[in-house]
C-alpha cells in the first residue's frame, strides 16, 4: 500500500505542475500575448484568418458566438455522416469496407462532433482509413477546440464588464487548435511512435496463430489519432479494445502518458481562469475542488478493487482480487487510475473493461459522469460545469445570509440561475428517462448480456456516458441497435448543447454587468467555498441519482456478499 500511495502522490504532483505551467501558457494564448512558440505559430494563425476572411479584432455577442458554434457542429455531423455512407466509393479503403448502417453512422457523427466518441461498433472492421483520419481525427480536434473556445468565452463574462461581446468564436477555435491541441498532439505522437505504436496506411496483415488459424491484424494511423484522443478528451479508440490494445498502448510509459494527456488541459484551465481574473488564488480554489472530488472517487474505487470479490476469496484467490477484464501489463492500480481519470473527464478511453470493475468502482465511474463531467471534465466543458455548480453554490450562500448572490465579481439574478439549472438538470432528466424506457421494454432489455442489478447498471451507464459526453461503456450491453443508437445520440446532443447554450447565455448576461465592490463579495477563493462547492456537487448528484444507484451497483454489492453473481 505504501508503494501505491507514493506512486499516486508522485502522479498528482506531476499533474499539478504540468497543469500550472500549461494554464499560464493558455492564458497568454487567449489574451493574444506573445508566447514561446509565437514566432512559428503566429504567421500560421494570421494566414488562416486571411484564407477564411476572419477579422480577429471583431468580437461577437453571445448569440452570434452560439450560432457560429452550432452551425459548425451541424456541418460536422452532416459531413461525417456522408463520409461514412460513401466510404466504399472513396480512396484509402484497402479492406473494402462498405457503407456504415445509417443509424450507426448517425450515432458516430453526433458522437464525434459532441466530443463523446461513443463507439457501438468495431472501428477496425467498420471504418476506412479515410473515414478514421478525415472524419474522426478532424472532429477530435474540432470538438475539443469548441469546448476550449466555449470556456474562454464563458470566462470573459467574469473578466470584462459593461460590454456586449464575449469574443470571436473563430479566433478562439483557431488558437485552441494551433497553440494548444496540435503542438501537444505532435509531441505525443512522436513519443508514441518511439514506444512502438504503429502509424501507417498499410493493408491489414494476415498471420498464422500458434494453433494454425488465420488471424487478421489491423493497421492504420494509430499514433496520431491516439494522441488527440487523449489530449482532447475524446476517447474514441482506433481499435475496439481501445487502450488495452498493444498497438494503442504498448508500454507503461504510454499508459501514463494517456492518463496525463486526458487530464492536463482540463486541469490547467482553472489556472488559466485565475490568470485571466487576475486572482490566481481563485484558480487554485477551483482546481482544489476538482482534485478533492477526484481523490474521493479514486479512494473509493481503489478500496473496492483491492478488497475484491468475497466469492473469489472462497475459491482461494488472495484477497479476492478480480483481474478479469483488466490488462495484466498494468494491473489493478493503473486500471483504476485510468478508469477514474477517463470518467472524471469526458474522455471515455479505457485500458480495462469497466463492465468487470467491482460494483462500487462502477458506481464511482457512473457518478463522475452523472454530475455532468465537472471533476476536471472535458477540455473546457468541465470548468464550465464546475462554475455552473459554483453559481448554484453562491445562490445558496445568498439565501443563507439574506443577500443578493454574486460570484467572481458579478451579481447573479434569476435569469442566470434559470440557465444554470437548465444546464445542470436537463442532461440528468434525459438519461433517467431513457434509462427507464430501456430497462422496461424488450427493445432495451434484448441487448443485455447480464441480468439483475448489473444489467440495470449497464443500461444506466450507457445513457450517463452519452449525456455526459464521455463515451466509455459497460461493454456487456450491445448498443449497436437502432433504439440505442438513436436515443444515445439524442442524449449526446442534449449533454453537449444543453450545457453550452445556457452557459453562453449566462456569459452574455454577466458581461454586461459592472463589477461588485470587493467588500460585498463572499470569499470564493477560500477553503470554505471549496468545501461548499464540493458538497453541492456531491449532494446534487446523490439526490438526483440515489434511487437508481441503489437498484444498480449498491444492490449488486450487497448481493455479492451472499455469493450472488450476474
Amino acid at each position: 500500500m505504501g508503494t501505491v500511495l507514493v506512486q499516486l502522490a508522485l502522479f498528482l504532483a506531476i499533474l499539478t505542475i504540468i497543469a500550472l505551467v500549461l494554464g499560464e501558457y493558455m492564458a497568454k494564448v487567449f489574451q493574444g500575448e506573445k508566447t514561446l512558440f509565437s514566432f512559428i505559430l503566429r504567421p500560421i494563425e494570421k494566414l488562416l484568418y486571411k484564407l477564411f476572411s476572419i477579422d480577429e479584432d471583431q468580437e461577437m455577442g453571445w448569440k452570434t458566438y452560439t450560432f457560429s458554434l452550432v452551425l459548425l457542429s451541424i456541418i460536422g455531423i452532416i459531413v461525417l455522416f456522408v463520409l461514412q455512407e460513401f466510404q466504399h466509393l472513396l480512396p484509402l479503403n484497402p479492406q473494402g469496407f462498405g457503407a456504415v448502417r445509417w443509424d450507426t453512422a448517425l450515432n458516430v457523427a453526433i458522437s464525434f462532433v459532441t466530443n463523446t466518441n461513443w463507439q457501438s461498433y468495431v472501428p477496425e472492421s467498420t471504418l476506412s482509413y479515410l473515414t478514421q483520419m478525415l472524419g474522426l481525427t478532424v472532429q477530435n480536434f474540432i470538438s475539443a477546440a469548441v469546448g476550449i473556445a466555449v470556456v474562454i468565452a464563458f470566462l470573459r463574462a467574469f473578466t470584462k464588464k459593461e460590454t456586449n461581446t464575449i469574443g470571436n468564436f473563430w479566433v478562439d477555435l483557431t488558437r485552441s487548435i494551433i497553440y494548444v491541441l496540435l503542438p501537444l498532439s505532435i509531441l505525443y505522437s512522436l513519443v508514441f511512435v518511439s514506444q512502438g505504436m504503429i502509424q501507417n496506411l498499410n493493408p491489414y496483415v494476415k498471420v498464422k496463430t500458434l494453433q494454425g488459424q488465420e488471424q487478421i491484424i489491423a493497421q492504420g494511423s494509430v499514433a496520431s489519432q491516439s494522441a488527440i484522443t487523449t489530449i482532447g478528451t475524446n476517447g474514441g479508440g482506433y481499435f475496439n479494445a481501445n487502450f488495452s490494445h498493444p498497438y494503442e498502448n504498448p508500454t507503461p510509459l504510454t499508459d501514463y502518458m494517456h492518463i496525463f494527456g486526458l487530464l492536463i488541459v482540463s486541469a490547467a484551465l482553472p489556472f488559466t481562469f485565475g490568470v485571466l481574473l487576475k486572482n490566481r488564488r481563485q484558480g487554485w480554489a477551483l482546481f482544489a475542488a476538482m482534485a478533492i472530488l477526484y481523490l474521493i472517487g479514486l479512494a473509493i474505487a481503489l478500496w473496492s478493487e483491492f478488497h475484491g470479490n468475497p466469492f473469489l476469496s472462497k475459491l482461494g484467490i488472495e484477497h479476492g482480487l478480480n483481474m478479469e477484464g483488466k490488462e495484466v501489463r498494468f494491473g489493478i492500480l493503473n486500471s483504476v487510475l485510468f478508469g477514474q481519470s477517463t470518467t472524471v473527464t469526458s474522455c471515455g478511453a479505457v485500458n480495462a473493461m469497466h463492465d468487470s470493475f467491482m460494483p462500487l468502482t462502477g458506481l464511482v465511474c457512473m457518478f463522475n459522469m452523472m454530475v455532468g463531467e465537472v471533476i476536471f471534465g472535458g477540455v473546457g466543458s468541465g470548468l464550465v460545469g464546475m462554475i455552473l455548480y459554483a453559481i448554484l453554490t453562491m445562490f445558496l450562500v445568498g439565501l443563507m445570509i439574506g443577500r443578493t448572490p454574486e460570484i467572481f465579481g458579478k451579481k447573479l439574478e434569476p435569469y442566470e440561475m434559470i440557465m444554470a439549472v437548465i444546464a445542470l438538470v436537463l442532461p440528468s432528466i434525459v438519461q433517467l428517462i431513457f434509462g427507464a424506457v430501456a430497462s422496461t421494454h424488450g427493445f432495451g432489455l434484448s441487448s443485455l448480456n447480464n441480468s439483475g442489478p448489473h444489467g440495470l447498471s449497464e443500461i444506466i451507464y450507457a445513457f450517463a456516458s452519452g449525456a455526459g459526453n464521455n463515451g466509455s461503456a459497460f461493454a456487456g450491453l450491445n448498443a449497436n441497435t437502432p433504439f440505442y443508437n438513436l436515443t444515445i445520440a439524442f442524449a449526446m446532443l442534449i449533454g453537449r448543447f444543453a450545457t453550452i447554450i445556457p452557459s453562453l447565455a449566462i456569459a452574455g448576461a454577466l458581461i454586461k454587468k459592472r463589477f461588485v465592490p470587493d467588500e460585498a463579495k463572499f470569499p470564493t477563493a477560500s477553503p470554505l467555498f471549496v468545501v461548499m462547492l464540493v458538497s453541492v456537487v456531491i449532494i446534487v448528484g446523490a439526490l438526483t441519482f440515489f434511487p437508481v444507484m441503489v437498484l444498480g451497483p449498491i444492490l449488486e454489492k450487497l448481493l455479492m456478499a451472499t455469493g450472488g453473481l450476474f
